[in-house]
């Protein structure tokens, strides 16, 4: 990318879980494609892209080609082709069962500075639910259940999980470093 081509400034945040809020911040090329900023929506956010998602921006659905969907390609669309400017926003919607919504917000546009390399997580807070958790309402139930050590679903929720103690499993974790380790390794521009 040349230096100095637009660079959004995106909040991603997931609707509705709001204890802890869950979001992130991230730098994106506006000559991104869709389908990239939906890798790295899911590399930012923790997500391992199990399910199928959407977005909508000014009324229209974009993602993968699906002729029973009718969304336009996301393949075919850029970022900044859709929001661009201070304010703009759009939805992401991933796990259509689940139905976890984001809101994507531009924050500001920036210039791309040389040698840096995006797209790059600059902060965020929370960590991302489990998979099939059941969205807002099941990952609230998840939590409950693994704070109270005598509900009688908390064994079976630390298995699903995999972890020995409800202390391994931290809602509060983040690490942008993280996150910029798997951008790097998983998510080009192109």
């Amino acid at each position: 990318m040349a230096a100095g081509e637009p660079v959004l400034q995106l909040k991603v945040s997931l609707v509705g879980a709001s204890d802890p809020p869950i979001w992130r911040r991230l730098l994106v090329p506006g000559s991104t494609r869709l389908d990239r900023l939906h890798d790295a929506i899911q590399a930012a956010m923790g997500w391992q892209d199990y399910h199928l998602h959407a977005f909508t921006a000014k009324d229209v659905d974009y993602g993968p080609p699906d002729p029973e969907l009718g969304h336009r390609s996301e393949r075919r669309t850029r970022l900044g082709h859709v929001i661009s400017e201070r304010g703009d926003r759009m939805r992401y919607v991933y796990d259509f069962g689940d139905h976890w919504q984001h809101d994507v917000v531009v924050e500001k546009v920036l210039a791309a500075e040389p040698g840096s390399r995006y797209p790059i997580c600059l902060a965020g807070k929370g960590r991302c639910p489990p998979e099939d958790c059941g969205g807002v309402w099941g990952y609230a139930e998840l939590r409950e259940t693994l704070a109270d050590p005598t509900h009688e679903n908390h064994a079976d929720m630390l298995e699903w999980l995999g972890i020995e103690t409800a202390a391994q499993f931290d809602p509060h974790a983040f690490d942008a470093d993280d996150v910029n380790a798997v951008l790097g390794g998983r998510v080009g521009v192109a």
